[in-house]
């Protein structure tokens, strides 16, 4: 289901007191080869919350944040629209940005979602790249 990631923020934004610094990045599907029709993304529910949830608590264990978000779509979805979206905030801006880089390394690389290119030439599942892989070295 397609969200506003402009009212996600102001939302996440005024639960975090205290926090002096808030980071968000907000994913967009790319049509990097030119033809894609659209992607399907799967993911097995309940399996997905809960690996969604280890990770956002794991963000909040490892840095000194007020809080952390994660919202990643699923099913069609069309090119150039928002696929994903973190936000972190913490007393200081590294915390939350570290932890949001955190985040989305381990999203692209770990998250239990099978991501499906569609595109004027068919269709093909999205595999990990070595440098997805290697980003998840720093952490």
């Amino acid at each position: 289901m397609p969200f506003d990631p402009g009212g996600e923020l102001n939302t996440f934004s005024a639960g975090v007191e205290g926090a002096g610094a808030v980071v968000s990045f907000t994913g967009i599907v790319r049509d990097v080869s030119g033809g894609l029709r659209g992607m399907e993304i799967e993911h097995y529910p309940g399996m997905t919350e809960k690996a969604l949830g280890a990770l956002r608590a794991e963000a909040l264990g490892r840095w000194d944040l007020a809080d952390a978000l994660i919202i990643h779509r699923f099913g069609r979805l069309e090119a150039y629209e928002v696929i994903m979206m973190v936000a972190t905030a913490s007393k200081h801006r590294k915390d939350a940005f570290e932890a949001a880089d955190f985040l989305m390394d381990y999203l692209k690389s770990r998250a239990p979602f099978w991501k499906k290119e569609v595109t004027e030439a068919g269709e093909d599942w999205v595999v990990s790249k070595a440098e997805d892989e290697d980003a998840l070295c720093r952490w």
